[in-house]
């Protein structure tokens, strides 16, 4: 698909800004293979993903930065970074994600087994130091495909590489290795957390700078 028109900026200004880039990450997310694993029934996955999209989104910490592209006025994509040093998130933030994940899945409270899984697992291998942490890129199904995610990371990896500093993520698609390999991310581990669980794999990228 070719690359649509698209007007890149690094903030959301209101709760209603912060809600339109949850949907769309939501809808992005939606036929992911964790929250697929985590929810199965279809409209408590839609639900769920729009709560847990939104509680991310608002709760990323005094250190988080959410880019965000828009095509004729809406938001199209969202890449939700953490600077450095901005990760583990602050105790009060902790506790407020983990609030809304358990709202966001609560007719089903056996993903939250799980999903805690999960969160150790990433917790356990997060690199030390200072790095730019990736949380969340994720573009409207419609603009797959258009350039949305190249414009909303390659600006913070220049900004890793003026800065001498790396940058860190996770995936859950295999699929996506692919994707990420061309900012310059390596595969660095594959977890898998829950033995009927999909994997998940961390990914870093060595600044050029």
């Amino acid at each position: 698909m070719a690359r649509r028109s698209l007007e890149i900026a690094s903030s959301l200004d209101s709760a209603a800004e912060i809600d339109e880039a949850a949907m769309v990450a939501a809808r992005a997310f939606y036929t992911d293979p964790f929250f697929i694993h985590l929810a199965p029934p279809a409209l408590l996955r839609a639900r769920g993903m729009a709560i847990y999209m939104r509680t991310m989104l608002r709760h990323l910490g005094p250190k988080g930065l959410i880019m965000n592209a828009r095509h004729q006025g809406h938001i199209v994509g969202v890449g939700a970074w953490v600077a450095p040093d901005g990760y583990p998130y602050p105790a009060g933030q902790q506790v407020r994600q983990l609030v809304g994940t358990a709202h966001a899945f609560l007719p089903r409270p056996q993903m939250m087994p799980d999903g805690m899984r999960y969160m150790r697992a990433i917790e356990k291998v997060h690199p030390k130091g200072p790095l730019w942490y990736l949380a969340v890129l994720a573009a409207d199904p419609e603009f797959q495909r258009s350039g949305v995610g190249a414009a909303l990371v390659e600006p913070i990896l220049e900004r890793c590489d003026t800065e001498g500093i790396d940058a860190y993520l996770e995936t859950q698609k295999e699929d996506n290795l692919a994707y990420y390999r061309r900012f310059g991310f390596e595969v660095v581990d594959r977890l898998r957390p829950v033995s009927d669980g999909p994997p998940l794999w961390t990914m870093r990228r060595t600044s050029h700078g």
